[in-house]
């Protein structure tokens, strides 16, 4: 289905761009999307699929989780694409009416929409977003080193591409040039990795060189260079997730590009990559096969100390640095490496035995509530943004009315009054990013805490209480610049940051009706409107994450037979 949309968008988009519109092909985009999640659905035949069925010789595996794994992504996906604006091009300016007989001058609107939301570089954005869907649901079912290297690539080009593709924007550009850069040397350790199995093992396949390492002694030097082969694997894993203390390009990236790009970068490479790495968390710790774990051990041991030490920097980093924050997307990316932070605590102790479906359990729960919070939190800034955008002579950072994306916080002030509901919902969204129970944000860190406890993680498990605590301290900065500051109504638009992302604007607009003429001359300005679309997204969303305690064993059960049925395979 996502082949069969693809092909059509890279005819499509070259032959009738000046007919079809960005926002019509983001919206055929979505509708296939979903129509993908329900084939995926529709495939769900666990007696079938619970011992796996390879495709493609062996390059992929198609196993009882990977139809609800893809049709999670496909509907994330879909919502990722909801938020684009509709466009109205409102001209203020003197018309001029003649006629037969008349000449009538006078001042008044004349107001068009259109769907052209971004310049004529953007209408592969639909497509862009297909590619980079396609790569993730290729990644989750990769059972070799060859097609995992492929798919993550194929995802990873799709991104650079979307996140330098606001051409006309310095820092958007910049974004994706740093973004680029930084993902070929994760790649290039992702590659180094491979190759190096590949050269001591003579084997590509996951589950063939997991049952090597089965019956190979922790002594033998093939056990060692596949181990060093598997933390480079997992060190370039870690940059694409943007975890510490590889997460440096993410702040600046996020804040650079446009939001609407933000709230793709932000969960889709995630997704695919986590599940990746929990596959490889049970290959190597035996438990797909069935394996005798005491052999397994040195190299359980080291996959553990990679992801640990990298989530306690995580949590460490995403809420010290995230302190100092006066940019708000900014202050988000540093909250997404805290949470990556909490879900490599969990993949850390899916190695072990006597909690490994807990921990798969915590993992997949936790990543699936951070898909949604996240998103609804993007989704309520563009909300903003788009609002704002139609007020520009009231906000102090819109600047010549270009303006749509919020970066300060301080933008953010006092639109508690002006807009309740989107208030509401980012309120919603950031208790629940603080774990501030009974959002479902709470359940999810209990459940990992629980897990590490479990485990005779102590510290860390007290650690990840501590950074929550803390991390409370920005959030309630965002909610108190949204409840108790007031706008600022001046037209000082010089305030630094506030980064300019620009629509097209008509120069002038002409009407011809029934052999009466007029014609606008510039002063022109474009009003953003919220869509349905974005506006019943972001409140079925909230209402989840508010809602989720009255009814948890919906998602709570699901997730756990999804972790029993990946922990005994």
């Amino acid at each position: 289905m996502l082949v069969l949309t693809l092909l059509t968008l890279l005819i499509a988009t070259p032959l009738y761009s000046s007919n079809v519109s960005a926002l019509q092909q983001v919206r055929l985009t979505a509708v296939a999307l979903m129509f993908a999640a329900y084939l995926a659905l529709n495939c769900y035949y666990p007696a079938t699929l619970s011992g796996g069925v390879s495709l493609y010789s062996g390059l992929f595996i198609a196993d009882a989780v990977t139809p609800i794994a893809d049709a999670f992504i496909c509907l994330s996906a879909s919502l990722a694409l909801m938020p684009w604006p509709v466009i109205f091009n409102a001209v203020k300016s003197p018309i001029i009416v003649t006629g037969p007989g008349m000449k009538i001058k006078r001042t008044g609107y004349t107001t068009s929409m259109s769907h052209n939301v971004h310049s004529n570089s953007i209408t592969e954005y639909a497509m862009l977003a297909l590619f980079s869907a396609t790569g993730s649901l290729l990644l989750l079912s990769a059972s070799n080193v060859v097609s995992l290297y492929l798919s993550i690539e194929l995802q990873s080009f799709a991104v650079y591409v979307l996140a330098s593709s606001y051409r006309n924007n310095e820092a958007a550009t910049a974004a994706g040039l740093k973004y680029f850069l930084l993902g070929a040397l994760s790649s290039a350790l992702i590659l180094m990795g491979t190759a190096l199995l590949y050269k001591h093992t003579g084997l590509t396949d996951l589950q063939a060189i997991a049952n090597l390492l089965a019956v190979s002694s922790p002594e033998d030097s093939i056990f060692n260079n596949v181990m060093l082969s598997f933390v480079l694997m997992g060190v370039g894993m870690l940059f694409k997730l943007g975890a510490a203390p590889f997460h440096h390009w993410a702040p600046d990236v996020y804040n650079s590009v446009p939001t609407i790009v933000t709230t793709w970068l932000a969960v889709m490479p995630k997704l695919a990559v986590f599940m990746m790495l929990l596959s490889l968390c049970l290959i190597l710790a035996g438990i797909t096969t069935g394996s005798d774990l005491a052999n397994m051990q040195a190299a359980i041991n080291a996959w553990q100390l990679l992801l640990l030490l990298s989530a306690v920097m995580s949590l460490v980093v995403g809420t010290v640095l995230g302190l100092a924050q006066r940019y708000v997307k900014r202050l988000l990316a540093y909250s997404t490496v805290s949470h990556v932070g909490f879900m490599l605590v969990a993949l850390a102790c899916v190695c072990y035995s006597n909690t490994g479906v807990d921990a798969v359990n915590a993992m997949l729960f936790y990543l699936a509530q951070y898909t949604l919070t996240a998103i609804a939190s993007f989704f309520v800034l563009l909300g903003l943004g788009y609002v704002l955008k139609g007020q520009p002579s009231t906000v102090q950072y819109a600047q010549r009315g270009d303006a749509s994306d919020i970066t300060l916080i301080s933008m953010l002030a006092g639109h508690a009054n002006t807009q309740p509901m989107l208030a509401l919902s980012m309120l919603v969204c950031l208790f629940s990013m603080a774990g501030v129970p009974p959002m479902v944000g709470f359940f999810a860190k209990y459940n990992v805490l629980y897990v590490a406890m479990l485990n005779g993680h102590h510290a860390i498990a007290l650690l990840g209480v501590v950074t929550s605590v803390i991390s409370a301290a920005y959030y309630l900065r965002i909610v108190r610049v949204l409840y108790f500051d007031h706008i600022i109504t001046s037209d000082d638009s010089s305030v630094p940051g506030s980064e300019n992302f620009s629509y097209p604007l008509p120069n002038s607009t002409s009407l011809t009706s029934h052999g009466v003429e007029s014609t606008a001359v510039a002063n022109s300005n474009v009003s953003l409107s919220i869509s349905s679309l974005h506006s019943y997204s972001i409140a079925c969303l909230t209402m989840f994450m508010l809602l989720f305690m009255l009814q948890p064993a919906i998602m709570l059960n699901s997730t756990q037979l999804l972790a029993m049925t990946l922990y005994t395979g």
